[in-house]
């Protein structure tokens, strides 16, 4: 199974070793890449929808594997049993949805030893919920794929009293990928920063507008943590803040 960029980052956050679900599996093409690679034993491939359902069923059967992957119509983790896997992956979906997904599911989200998670929006959500939630965001990764960015995340159970503290620029653009440097986050740092100078550049010939003024303001914060965010590159800052 070949995966592209996106996902192949996606299932190399998973351990070898592990039993997975995978959330909204669509075509299953993750629960095959890693039953084919043997980094799982056990994959449950769950979509809501039947049509997704059963092209990952054909996909399964096509590749062999419908011994060693089970597909069920579930919304979220419904169709699970807690301890029947010890890993969830959710990717390609918004982070609302990922938050609904965990919350609902507390049941089996509590029994997991991990969750992979690669939300399309709204990530600093998913990252306060789940800090929130006593779990610890301990690797991420992020890939650019055909113009676009995707940042990923793996998350455990939590074996400490409060949780770590977050910066403002952390939460939104992650600390991990934040502390190691990763050079793909840079990139996006730099053309998102680029992006609000532009329109910072525009909104300047509107002061006349409250509504320009307020917008200005907003893209101003919005520079601001994204410069703090690229400090992080820096050796000599990244440590002041």
């Amino acid at each position: 199974m070949e995966l592209s960029k996106r996902l192949y980052a996606v299932a190399g956050l998973v351990t070898e070793g592990a039993s997975v679900a995978d959330v909204g599996t669509d075509h299953g093409y993750i629960p095959i890449y890693l039953i084919e690679q043997q980094i799982a034993v056990k994959a449950i491939a769950l979509d809501v929808n039947g049509g997704p359902l059963e092209r990952a069923r054909m996909h399964i059967v096509g590749h062999g594997l419908k011994e060693k992957i089970e597909t069920r119509m579930s919304d979220g983790l419904s169709a699970l049993k807690p301890g029947e896997v010890d890993t969830m992956i959710a990717a390609g979906m918004g982070g609302g949805l990922i938050i609904r997904i965990l919350e609902e599911g507390k049941e089996i989200v509590d029994t997991l030893k991990a969750c992979v998670l690669q939300p399309q929006s709204e990530v600093w959500r998913v990252r306060k919920y789940l800090l929130d939630h006593h779990m610890d965001i301990i690797e991420e990764d992020m890939v650019e794929e055909e113009g676009k960015f995707y940042p990923m995340m793996r998350a455990v159970r939590a074996v400490r009293g409060e949780p770590p503290q977050y910066t403002d620029w952390e939460y939104i653009f992650g600390k991990c990928l934040l502390e190691k440097r990763h050079p793909v986050l840079e990139r996006f740092l730099h053309r998102e920063l680029e992006i609000r100078e532009g329109i910072f550049r525009q909104l300047n010939h509107h002061v006349g507008s409250e509504s320009a003024l307020q917008r200005r303001e907003e893209i101003r914060r919005e520079m601001m943590i994204i410069s703090r965010a690229l400090g992080c590159y820096c050796i000599n800052s990244g440590a002041s803040l």
